[in-house]
């Protein structure tokens, strides 16, 4: 479980093919991993992995990701950035929402641009549309996980949302990074899943 509040931007150093998956190296800029384990789980863009290695000379983890997660997820190409999450203990805040890690489907930036009247260096509006079965878990003032990141929805029209980026998330996530056309994982709220679910959805 996690919060969806990004504690560093790594780099994927290597993606080797493994079965129907992949080997994938990830060295963090400044996250800590003196303290993992093998076995411990790290949110990858929003997606929840197992460590397999942790090299303690490079500082890389290394992580087996199965042709499923692949096949649903989008972001896992060498060299790519990629925001880092460590798994919630129970003495953790809970600054962002409950994330699982488990990635709902991908979705698609349709507009990246700072917010009407601002600059550069003001908030920036974000539009995503998401795959037509989990527009139904979305609502304003909702939450959504971008690529790991625990955002909250200001707008929802038909298979899309609207969110707002600010600086400080620009700063220390990969969503500085954002262009119309992106593809970002998209985790829905575990609440919105539930409730639609007991209520026969």
């Amino acid at each position: 479980m996690f919060t969806g509040i990004v504690a560093d931007i790594g780099r994927i150093e290597s993606m080797v093919s493994q079965g129907d998956g992949a080997r994938m190296r990830v060295v963090p800029q400044a996250l800590a991993v003196d303290d993992v384990a093998i076995g411990d789980s790290i949110a990858v863009n929003g997606c929840c992995l197992t460590v397999v290695d942790n090299d303690p000379s490079s500082r890389a983890l290394a992580f087996d990701v199965s042709g499923e997660t692949l096949r649903c997820t989008t972001g896992f190409a060498p060299a790519s950035a990629v925001n880092l999450e460590k798994a919630l203990r129970l003495v953790d805040r809970l600054g962002g929402h409950l994330v699982t890690g488990h990635v709902d489907g991908v979705g698609v930036v349709c507009a990246f641009e700072p917010v009407q009247g601002g600059t550069s260096e003001s908030s920036w509006r974000v539009v995503i549309e998401v795959p037509p079965e989990l527009s139904r878990f979305l609502a304003a003032k909702g939450s959504i996980a971008v690529d790991g990141v625990s955002l909250t929805i200001n707008k929802v029209n038909a298979n899309t949302c609207e969110v707002n980026l600010i600086p400080h998330t620009l700063q220390v996530t990969t969503l500085r990074w954002l262009a119309p056309g992106a593809r970002v994982n998209i985790e829905v709220d575990l609440m919105a899943r539930y409730a639609a679910r007991l209520a026969g959805w």
